[in-house]
């Protein structure tokens, strides 16, 4: 027997009301029941970062949360970056930079690094790699990865 409960939740600012097995982690929700499939799942136990969103504004690894926990709250995606067809500056940087290969890895980067640079605008080269830690890539190497977000701050500051 499944254990089922409804929430409602704003996903990129779309409200939401589903029925979900309290069991389903948010990554499988967001995947499966709302067809964003930006979200990546790498290891499925929170070491990669593949799976990060934002929760509240906050970066989380959706393979370690529950939907449930999620009800009455606000979500955010790789698909919200992007506005009318209009990628961020950060999403143009990587571009510019060549800060993706592959892309699997990448959701999760722009999200870890949006919430990032909010919290600190003008960041040094180690702030940024330490702040990336927690994200693995195995195409890049980080470094044009490195160099897209302080690209992306220097422009947000009007440098560049």
């Amino acid at each position: 027997m499944k254990d089922l409960r409804t929430i409602s939740v704003t996903v990129n600012g779309t409200p939401y009301s589903r029925e979900v097995e309290t069991r389903r982690t948010l990554a499988d929700f967001l995947r499966l029941d709302l067809k964003l499939t930006g979200t990546h799942l790498g290891c499925e136990h929170g070491a990669c970062g593949s799976c990060t969103v934002r929760v509240e504004g906050e970066a989380v690894r959706s393979c370690l949360m529950l939907a449930v926990q999620t009800n009455g709250k606000s979500v955010a995606t790789v698909e919200g970056l992007a506005k009318d067809g209009k990628l961020t500056p950060m999403q143009n940087q990587f571009w510019e930079k060549h800060g993706l290969q592959c892309g699997f890895c990448t959701p999760g980067i722009l999200m870890t690094m949006t919430e990032f640079l909010e919290e600190n605008p003008d960041p040094t080269e180690s702030e940024v790699r330490d702040a990336l830690s927690g994200n693995i890539c195995r195409c890049t190497g980080y470094q044009a990865i490195v160099d897209a977000v302080l690209a992306t701050a220097a422009q947000a500051r009007g440098e560049q």
